[in-house]
């Protein structure tokens, strides 16, 4: 990339996709495409099977007690909004509570607002600390017999915050309250348990996990999952259809309307065979390691300052540089082949804590080096040097 090697520190916003999702893809659109679930032939079975083992691999991923409780939809983004206008649109009402942390991305914030518009809930923002951990006290003091929902993110984009969610279920439970939780950057990084979570609701995106753009799940309890209406309609959430009447698939076929992003299934099942055949603890364990290792490393450049300083995190390295501009840290780098992200990072409030509109943002994956690091804090230092 511009004459040097890539060293790609963009992980936060997509993962790179190891060999064998590719050459996944490529077998199966060169000998297998195929519809699925309506074909007759060989063909369609096959792929069918492939797409259904996609869903059962899914479960295994997340710690689901069934196939049955993963919804397919495009990532993270449309698995919020699906439960936003299925389940919230049939359980919130005037002065219900929607609690989200101020460390979330946009899309676990933006759906909450326009279905608490529409059904005259209010979402409520709750605190961080300085640290960029959720303020737990404030939060217990915010929920209340009003609270609908919780909705929070196993990890944030921008801070690497790993919040208590399982803690801060069970208290919400105490409510009667659901929890949402998106794990789009926690699920690369350490392994889930959704049933030990205990939560209601858990999504990611498999670009993210070394998948396909375009694919990702939805888990949902199944008591929850079976009252949830069809948020579209269309072939394959249907069972017959007559201008008089027409009945639905069970769930969650009754949530994925027309054909769904088969490759991208395919794919992703590869990436899930692809990562799980390494140890994942001894996974987080490496890139905790990186990441302690990158924080020392960045405390050497000058006016550079980190953002968050949770004790419990992921490898996301946030940071402002004294004198320069976000988005020329980002083109300086890159002319050195160093990708990173700059900008607001669809986390708007999270930086505003912090009185930033924008800021730059190193974010690592189990294939990154502490070579790569040391190329990053080098070039840093000769954008200082050259100021």
């Amino acid at each position: 990339m511009n004459g040097h090697p890539l060293v790609w520190l963009d992980n936060g916003a997509t993962t790179q996709k190891p060999r064998q999702v590719i050459e996944t893809l490529a077998a199966f659109y060169g000998s297998a495409n195929s519809n699925i679930h309506r074909g007759a032939h060989t063909m369609a079975r096959e792929a069918t099977e492939a797409y259904e083992a996609g869903r059962a691999a899914v479960a295994q991923f997340l710690g689901a007690a069934s196939p049955d409780d993963i919804v397919f939809v495009r990532g993270t983004t449309e698995g919020i909004n699906l439960v936003a206008q299925t389940w919230g649109r049939a359980n919130l009402g005037p002065g219900d509570d929607i609690l989200v942390p101020v460390l979330e991305h946009h899309s676990n914030i933006v759906p909450w607002q326009l279905i608490a518009k529409e059904t005259r809930a209010r979402v409520v923002p709750v605190p961080l600390q300085p640290d960029g951990q959720i303020d737990l006290n404030a939060y217990a003091d915010l929920l209340s017999m009003r609270t609908q929902l919780v909705a929070v993110s196993q990890a944030s984009n921008v801070l690497g915050t790993v919040p208590p969610v399982r803690e801060m279920t069970a208290l919400a439970h105490r409510y009667g309250a659901k929890v949402l939780v998106d794990g789009a950057q926690a699920v690369a990084h350490f392994p889930v348990d959704v049933q030990d979570l205990d939560a209601d609701f858990y999504v990611f995106s498999g670009h993210k996990l070394f998948a396909p753009t375009g694919i990702g799940a939805l888990y949902a309890k199944p008591e929850v999952m079976r009252n949830m209406a069809p948020w579209q309609g269309g072939g394959n959430m249907i069972e017959s259809v007559d201008f008089t009447r027409t009945t639905y698939a069970p769930v969650p076929h009754l949530l994925e309307a027309g054909t769904g992003h088969i490759s991208g299934v395919v794919g992703l099942l590869s990436a899930l065979n692809w990562l799980t055949s390494f140890d994942r603890d001894a996974i987080a364990a490496y890139e905790t390691s990186l990441m302690a290792y990158a924080q020392q490393a960045l405390a050497t450049v000058p006016g550079l300052d980190l953002l968050g300083s949770a004790p419990d995190r992921i490898a996301v390295l946030t940071f402002t540089l004294a004198g320069h501009d976000p988005s020329t840290i980002a083109d300086w780098l890159d002319r050195d082949g160093i990708a990173i992200r700059a900008g607001h990072h669809c986390a708007q409030p999270a930086l505003a804590h912090y009185g930033l509109e924008s800021a730059a943002r190193a974010s690592l994956a189990l294939y990154n080096t502490s070579e790569e690091v040391d190329k990053l804090v080098a070039s840093l230092h000769r954008l200082q040097q050259a100021a």
